[in-house]
């Protein structure tokens, strides 16, 4: 009688628990970004700028593994294909093919749109690597190109947008 009791208690403390959601998988690529600035046509590339990009690369990666709702993949085995594909907003669509092969679910790519060095647009496209299609677009206007802007504007995106719902494919 004892056991059945139990059994039973068991079963519906089960029942009663939330089910836990399983990380989504997710491969989340380096921002690349897009000077449409008068100061980038002319200058080119500058180490400060790719260094934000860095940063904010490996902030959202910290914040995604922080939140627990992804499993952020390892892109290291593929490095030298992302080289070769970059930048990944005009790969068309080839970035589906690399997240497959870190097993990965789902895929982030980002942009910072640079018109000048105080307007720059921060932009994250979630895509479901199965149906190869956009499922999220994310976005936030930054004031300023520096550190500090730019990392406001992807822990904006982060909190307000990303992280602010269900993840990708919960309905």
């Amino acid at each position: 009688m004892v056991s059945k009791v139990i059994l039973l208690l068991s079963a519906v403390v089960l029942a009663a628990s939330p089910a836990t959601a399983v990380p989504m998988k997710t491969a989340v690529f380096d921002f690349d970004l897009i000077d449409d600035s008068q100061e980038g046509e002319m200058n080119g590339v500058r180490a400060d700028e790719t260094a934000r990009l860095k940063l904010i690369s490996d902030e959202l990666r910290a914040k995604l593994t922080e939140d627990g709702r992804y499993d952020v993949v390892d892109l290291s085995p593929i490095a030298d294909d992302i080289k070769r594909a970059a930048p990944m907003y005009k790969c068309n669509q080839c970035e589906d093919g690399l997240a497959q092969r870190v097993g990965a679910d789902y895929l982030m790519i980002g942009t910072v749109q640079k018109v000048s060095n105080l307007i720059l647009n921060l932009n994250i496209y979630v895509r479901d690597v199965k149906a190869g299609k956009i499922i999220k677009v994310m976005s936030s206007d930054i004031r300023s190109n520096s550190d500090d802007s730019w990392m406001h504007g992807i822990h904006w995106v982060i909190k307000n947008q990303l992280l602010a719902d269900k993840q990708p494919g919960q309905q």
